[in-house]
């Protein structure tokens, strides 16, 4: 994996909005911009670019910056801390369930008929209801996460890509990592957005396992 030898906090004009993004100059061809899924917008940029250059290609591409910070962030609504009481809803794959909690002989979560059916052996408290919903995200979210890297890794044949392996826990910042052994680590929470946006995760993270390819 390249890394940064410099980064600043840069923002410039288009019209009447400002995009704010972070600037790396690394050891590297040529200038990348990307925007995550957290609506940040990164470019990385060859150590002896210049600024004014940078820039300008930087309003040329603003449209398209544009519209993935639109799409992105129609799947990060506003909502409150959540309670795990009956009635809340929750994200999955980018859609909205509501929870209902209910005594059952083993504690289980279901989703059935646009219901999180979460069953509780002993008193239900949110506590607990937490702990089964954070258990049911991480099994789904190594499956589902698995199945993403399947369907992401033949776009880069031709870079003749070993599939990663994939690591998965809670972070606050980031979506995604890749350690300097190759491996992806992925945000659990990545689960509740829809598979469009763990796809373009897993494949913003894939190429720099060989280098840096683009």
């Amino acid at each position: 994996m390249i890394e940064a030898t410099s980064i600043d906090k840069r923002s410039f004009f288009y019209g009447q909005k400002t995009i704010a993004y972070s600037l790396f100059f690394t050891d590297r061809r040529s200038l990348e911009i990307a925007v995550h899924p957290d609506s940040t917008v990164v470019v990385k940029a060859p150590l002896d670019s210049d600024i004014s250059l940078i820039e300008k290609k930087l309003h040329k591409r603003a449209r398209w910056i544009f519209r993935q910070l639109n799409y992105f962030r129609q799947f990060n609504p506003k909502t409150p801390d959540r309670r795990y009481i009956n009635g809340e809803t929750h994200l999955y794959l980018g859609r909205q369930y509501r929870l209902k909690i209910s005594h059952g002989q083993e504690n289980s979560v279901k989703l059935i008929k646009g219901f999180f059916q979460v069953a509780c052996r002993k008193e239900h408290n949110p506590e607990i209801v937490k702990k089964l919903m954070n258990n049911w995200y991480l099994q789904k979210a190594n499956i589902q996460f698995n199945e993403s890297l399947s369907r992401c890794c033949p776009k880069f044949n031709a870079f003749d890509l070993t599939q990663p392996s994939i690591s998965i826990k809670r972070m606050k910042k980031r979506w995604g990592s890749l350690s300097d052994k190759g491996t992806v680590t992925l945000n659990t929470n990545l689960i509740k957005a829809p598979k469009e946006c763990i796809d373009y995760v897993v494949t913003h993270e894939i190429p720099l396992s060989r280098g840096g390819k683009k």
